[in-house]
């Protein structure tokens, strides 16, 4: 009797838009769309959609414009690409969230908008999700690698950015989808990856399946922060250590952020304090620490700068 083969996944590509430019986002469909074509002429991929959600003031693309993006990607363009304006800002995390609702496929690869694929992005990452309790896989990013630790053999990593990740919709469904009441942007990738990994699913760094990533530096080397930036990774911050059931870490931040910290981080901790007082906090995971890491104000030990 002969084997049928099961039929390739298909992928639904979310984006999610705030204050971005209609060129840059031209520029990433492009190089989503090479991607996407690379891996369906490999037999990895089946059909595939582009859901852009924005969240900016105004929105980003006109109607012409999401026209014109359309036909100019042959494999997941035409009616296989939609636009959401949200009409308010939902985070990284109710965005996508909002976009999960808008497709049923098997496979779901999350990319940042000021991210740009490699041709063979989404044929490695599906490479890579083929493997048993697969759940969640994430993209190496350039030229700045995030330096977590991953097993060498297999892959396995504490958690995956959300700046490029392929997930498994089994997972989405079965933990439903980002934590946005806790994360509007921020940790609810760590979060999410946690919570996957407790539910038996692997998280896996890929780093054949490369990305790149446009961060700006200062002249000390660090990535450019704005205030919108300092205050949800204060607020983050906090909100993990209470979640993940870290109590001393959480207190340990709420003073040095009230101490020593900016006006937007002190404004975090009063926000944080207020959603305590109120009840507004959720419960608390893990507090037997079978799949968080706190190693200082990281969330996995690094590769590099670590005493053993």
């Amino acid at each position: 009797m002969t084997e049928v083969e099961s039929p390739a996944p298909a992928l639904a590509v979310h984006v999610v838009l705030y204050r971005h430019t209609a060129d840059g986002v031209a520029t990433l469909l492009r190089s989503v769309d090479r991607a996407v074509a690379e891996a369906q002429d490999q037999g990895s991929l089946g059909s595939a959609t582009l859901l852009i959600g924005d969240s900016s003031p105004v929105p980003v693309l006109s109607p012409a414009q999401v026209a014109g993006l359309a036909s100019t990607v042959s494999r997941c363009g035409g009616e296989r690409l939609a636009y959401h304006y949200f009409d308010r800002n939902r985070g990284s995390a109710g965005g996508n969230n909002d976009l999960f609702r808008c497709s049923g496929s098997e496979l779901v690869l999350i990319i940042n908008p000021d991210c740009y694929a490699s041709p063979g992005l989404v044929r490695m990452l599906c490479a890579a999700m083929d493997v048993p309790d697969a759940g969640i896989v994430e993209a190496r990013q350039v030229p700045l690698e995030h330096p977590k630790e991953f097993c060498r053999r297999t892959g396995d990593t504490s958690w995956a950015s959300g700046s490029c990740m392929l997930i498994r919709r089994q997972v989405v469904e079965v933990l439903g989808g980002f934590d946005e009441e806790s994360f509007f942007m921020y940790c609810d990738d760590v979060d999410f990856s946690w919570r996957a990994r407790l539910e038996g699913y692997r998280v896996i760094y890929e780093p054949a399946a490369s990305v790149f990533h446009d961060k700006r530096l200062d002249a000390q080397g660090q990535i450019v922060a704005g205030e919108a930036e300092v205050y949800y990774s204060a607020e983050a911050s906090l909100m993990m250590a209470w979640k993940w059931s870290h109590p001393e870490l959480l207190e340990m931040d709420r003073h040095a952020l009230l101490a020593s910290g900016s006006e937007p981080q002190r404004r975090a901790v009063e926000a944080f304090d207020e959603r305590r007082a109120g009840n507004r906090l959720p419960t608390p995971f893990d507090p037997d620490g079978r799949v968080s890491q706190f190693i200082g104000h990281d969330y996995a030990r690094h590769r590099f700068g670590y005493d053993d």
